[in-house]
């Protein structure tokens, strides 16, 4: 699947017409996303020095907090430049992930929020061929979807909402028995004027 201008210029639109703390998902504290990749992190051989991508992770606050906690090699893939404020200690970089052809491999792929706009079955499958080329054997899927009782559109698009369950089977019909469902979560992130939108978080490994 080749990158797509449009998908880009929507999301450069998105950042660019508003401060990153007006954004739906604009979290002053990542707590879920940073606790869930620091324990899937302790769990993998290289601990803090494990190569973190946060795919989608646009101008979320983990990355600086991962670094900031010791981390020494984060990741940020986003589709949108406007996305990317400049920061030492973190690499950034643009990137289609429905296109993108990783140049090395990671130990963690982290996910809030990108994975539910694949309202496609031809989407979700480039994704997950992504996340596949990018992860290491055995590492560790971090990831977050709106809920069954989630909106149902974001930022002027669709989305698909998901349970623990339903999550899981779409991470199952990609790599059958190379993926490891090892938890699940619930959130309520409260948008910036306090909207309710409930998470649902899963973890896993990949053989």
């Amino acid at each position: 699947m080749e990158a797509s201008p449009a998908r880009r210029d929507h999301w450069e639109a998105v950042y660019g017409d508003r401060d990153e703390r007006e954004l739906s998902w604009y979290q002053a504290d990542p707590g879920m996303s940073f606790r869930l990749v620091e324990e899937q992190a302790a769990l993998l051989p290289s601990g803090k020095s494990s190569a973190v991508i946060d795919a989608g992770g646009g101008a979320s606050a983990l990355a600086s907090r991962l670094a900031g906690d010791g981390f020494s090699d984060v990741t940020v893939a986003d589709i949108a430049l406007a996305a990317q404020p400049d920061e030492d200690g973190v690499t950034r970089i643009q990137a289609d992930l429905l296109a993108w052809e990783p140049p090395r491999r990671f130990d963690l792929w982290h996910d809030r929020a990108v994975f539910h706009f694949l309202t496609e079955p031809a989407d979700r499958a480039a994704y997950l061929s992504t996340l596949r080329a990018a992860l290491s054997g055995g590492g560790a899927i971090v990831m977050a979807a709106f809920a069954p009782d989630g909106p149902s559109h974001c930022s002027g698009l669709p989305v698909a909402r998901y349970d623990a369950r339903g999550l899981a089977a779409e991470l199952t019909a990609a790599f059958g028995d190379a993926v490891t469902v090892t938890g699940q979560h619930a959130e309520e992130h409260r948008t910036p004027w306090d909207a309710p939108q409930p998470f649902t978080w899963l973890t896993a490994r990949l053989a």
